[in-house]
């Protein structure tokens, strides 16, 4: 199986991404979404299951996402095998974090980092494991739902002179209302 990744401005685009890749018949156990914690979510560990209620009800994936925190990022709401390995590793004390999961699963390094850092400036990351005779629909599926162009986002991550997701930096448990937050937050 290959990962495909997209990345997303808005809860509303991520959860649209995930319906549509069960629709067209991904497996819910082989999708992932990934998104900051906002005050409005219900409080619980990746076991719980009340916060897919609050976001979008449906079955499938949304309902079973549960909070938890990523090194570098902080706490997030999430669900499906990427957030399994997630919290295996961070149990079994393993290194390689959200970027070391992204490039196991296949993602290249490069574009796990600008992951990282959308996932930290406030974006929502949706990654599907599929056959190889689904990877192209599968793209097509995130790319309709409105994913951002992760080589666009590279650069401009760049012109501010950021080069990767550094999972030890301290910023990344700051909120944007916090003062001298250093990482501006992504274009809305």
């Amino acid at each position: 199986m290959k990962a495909v990744t997209g990345m997303f401005e808005t809860r509303a685009q991520a959860e649209d991404a995930v319906r549509a890749l069960e629709d067209a018949g991904i497996a819910s156990a082989n999708v992932s979404l990934i998104a900051p914690k906002s005050e409005n979510d219900s409080s619980g560990t990746a076991e719980g299951t009340g916060v897919g209620a609050a976001l979008g009800g449906a079955g499938g994936l949304l309902a079973g996402l549960g909070a938890f925190a990523i090194p570098g990022i902080g706490p997030v709401v999430g669900a499906g095998w990427l957030v399994t390995t997630l919290i295996g590793a961070a149990a079994g004390g393993l290194a390689g974090g959200l970027v070391g999961s992204l490039t196991e699963a296949g993602v290249e390094e490069r574009d796990a980092h600008v992951y990282g850092e959308s996932l930290r400036r406030g974006g929502v990351l949706v990654t599907a494991r599929v056959d190889e005779e689904e990877l192209d629909a599968a793209a097509a599926i995130l790319g309709q739902s409105g994913s951002v162009d992760v080589n666009e986002r590279r650069a401009e991550y760049e012109r501010t002179g950021w080069s990767i997701f550094d999972e030890a930096d301290p910023r990344s448990y700051r909120r944007d209302d916090e003062p001298d937050v250093m990482v501006p937050p992504l274009p809305r």
